[in-house]
């Protein structure tokens, strides 16, 4: 049996050993600085920032051959964990995976935004990300912002935002590249990707299509997904381009309930789009957008029946519509040697509308209890920003930002933040921050479920404290980082005597470390490690989370292995609380048969670990799959 105390121990040795060996490798490399968006609108040095942002490149989203970007990004970011419940798909609604904790935040509970290309998505009804949309064909590259990023972004980036940046060949290549990607593996798991990246001039393009789906590894737990990206640019000058892209997604899915109660005709059928549409500048001295988005969904589900003999099927589906539509603009820039101002204003739509139909007849059910159920809503939030940054004698950065926010029925709130960094030499800096984060209550606070307090709910609060280091040695090869961090939440909202109230507070601390290697040209280690101690209890926050990567790159081969512990993840609390502690070990082969075809092969839980993310539904054990990759 592997325990916590012999696995943490076989994973902290395994780290130090591998970080350790190898010391006298090539030491003339400089590493390149991760330049970022996350956190500032505009390219900036990732070490004049005084935020934690994580990147994760295409490269290292792709070498596992992963459709959704989700998992690789959770191995890669310190504190950072999602819920799964099977191969293939997460679902929503009751019994749904796909949870995004970040540092004891949840997305489910809309304090942990998902952005694409700075564009937050989430259901406009309920608040959350839809974690099936977020695909690996869009993506050029994923930032992490660990803690509040609402002074850019407003509502939901309270704990922090998941920015996944797509892609688009660099300017003046003049080409085109095609890639295909075929798998098929356990349980009838299939995976198919077709994507065409152009550049001709000023104009370019990325297209892709993707189709996946699984029978999963229970009874009644299919899943199927169609999904597609374009997004079409023009460079209008030297200093203006534009662009729109469209990413939609629709997937099928059955929910088989809990192992000790299970369902029958737990049905989803879901459909979620992103439209943008992006006019940008780019001088020397100042940059920005002017941007036009709609996020939104359409959602049909049945709740099913349980699988007692006794039940019978529902007579109505539940169905909802939202959309968060909105113009965001914003213009960065330099007044002078070190400095950068931006300021930009937000307005967002949210529309939300929740009812039941009836299965036979399509029509609008009207019984008194589904009406209390049933809302067709407005809600209006508008809000303007300014970021201040300015560098000092090369070796401090200070930072101070406030957004001020209009929400049409949580009213204003006024967001504070601010930071300093100290780089003591070229290869260090140390990084101390406050910042404030906030969420308006959504669609279902105010009205849902019987519930109208939508004359007494406020924005939920928290307050960051963070203090980071992270240093770069043997002329980049080596790179470590450590973080300290104290949450305080209030005004959060929860149920009580059948009322929503802000009544709610929180007290998250904790630390994460993280350390990558490159040994040599063929091997590159990577480790991470996130400690949270949590007041109160919360469900898909593990209390230790540790990661033991090795990346192989060798003529033909290419290989990368993966080891995974969670420690003292809650799936319950309260009077029935129960908890899971498991090891992940993945691992992931491609071999290239022509410099333009290649053939890969995917293991995960190769330990055949029994474990839970969600209560009540059992991870499967070892799973396999394979496929091929064609590049043209």
């Amino acid at each position: 049996m592997i325990t916590f105390h012999n696995t943490k121990t076989m994973i902290l040795a395994l780290t130090a050993m591998l970080m350790s060996a190898n010391m006298h490798a090539q030491t003339d490399s400089i590493a390149l600085q991760d330049v970022v968006v996350t956190g500032t609108r505009n390219a900036t040095d990732i070490r004049h920032l005084p935020m934690t942002v994580t990147v994760v490149d295409r490269e290292k989203l792709t070498e596992q051959n992963q459709v959704s970007v989700l998992p690789t990004v959770m191995q890669q970011v310190p504190g950072l964990f999602v819920t799964s419940r099977g191969m293939m798909g997460y679902g929503v609604s009751t019994g749904a995976a796909g949870g995004i904790s970040l540092r004891g935040l949840s997305g489910g509970s809309g304090q942990v935004m998902v952005l694409i290309d700075g564009h937050p998505q989430y259901n406009g009804v309920y608040g959350h990300p839809i974690s099936d949309s977020y695909q690996t064909l869009m993506a050029e590259r994923v930032e992490v912002l660990r803690g509040p990023a609402s002074v850019l972004y407003g509502s939901n980036a309270m704990g922090g935002v998941i920015n996944i940046v797509t892609r688009a060949l660099p300017v003046g290549s003049n080409s085109a590249a095609t890639t295909i990607n075929l798998g098929a593996g356990s349980y009838g798991t299939i995976q198919t990707e077709v994507s065409n990246q152009l550049r001709a001039g000023k104009f370019s393009s990325t297209v892709a299509l993707q189709y996946g789906r699984s029978d999963n590894h229970r009874p009644h737990m299919g899943f199927e997904q169609y999904g597609g990206y374009v997004k079409l640019g023009y460079d209008l000058s030297d200093h203006w381009n534009t662009y729109a892209d469209i990413d939609l997604t629709h997937f099928n899915a059955s929910n088989p309930g809990e192992v000790s109660a299970p369902k029958l005709e737990n049905d989803q059928w879901i459909t979620r789009g992103a439209a943008n549409l992006v006019i940008a500048n780019h001088y020397r001295n100042t940059n920005g957008a002017l941007s036009i988005y709609d996020n939104f969904g359409r959602h049909k589900i049945n709740d099913g029946y349980n699988d007692d003999g006794v039940s019978t099927p529902q007579t109505d589906l539940f169905r909802s519509k939202d959309a968060v539509a909105g113009v965001s603009w914003y213009q960065s820039a330099q007044f002078f040697e070190g400095n950068r101002v931006t300021a930009g204003v937000d307005y967002q739509h949210i529309y939300g509308r929740a009812y039941y139909t009836d299965r036979q007849t399509g029509e609008t059910v009207t019984t008194p209890r589904r009406l209390m159920q049933s809302t067709h809503t407005h809600e209006n939030e508008v809000a303007g920003y300014v970021d201040i940054r300015q560098d000092f004698l090369q070796m401090f950065t200070i930072d101070a930002g406030l957004r001020y926010d209009h929400h049409s029925t949580a009213g204003d709130e006024w967001v504070p933040q601010a930071g300093l960094v100290f780089r003591p030499t070229a290869t260090a800096e140390l990084k101390a921050s406050l910042s404030k984060g906030f969420r308006n209550p959504t669609t279902k606070d105010l009205y849902l479920y019987g519930i109208a307090n939508h004359d007494s709910l406020y924005a939920e609060r928290m307050m960051n404290y963070e203090l980071a280091w992270k240093q770069r040695l043997l002329g980049g090869q080596l790179t470590y980082g450590i973080n300290l961090f104290i949450i305080d939440g209030d005004n959060i909202i929860q149920t009580v005597a059948g009322k929503n109230m802000n009544s709610g507070e929180f007290r998250n601390s904790g630390m994460e470390v993280e350390a990558d290697y490159r040994i040599n040209p063929h091997w590159t280690v990577s480790t991470n490690h996130s400690y949270l101690h949590m007041r109160q209890k919360l469900i898909a926050a593990p209390t230790y989370k540790a990661f033991l990567g090795a990346d192989f790159h060798s003529g033909k081969w290419t290989a990368n292995a993966g080891l995974q512990y969670i420690n003292h993840l809650y799936t319950a609390t309260g009077a029935n609380e129960q908890t899971e502690s498991f090891t992940l070990l993945n691992l992931a082969i491609s071999y290239a048969l022509h410099k333009n075809v290649s053939l890969w092969l995917r293991g995960e839980n190769l330990l055949a670990q029994r474990y839970e993310l969600n209560l009540g539904y059992p991870m499967p054990k070892a799973t396999f799959m394979g496929g091929v990759n064609v590049k043209f």
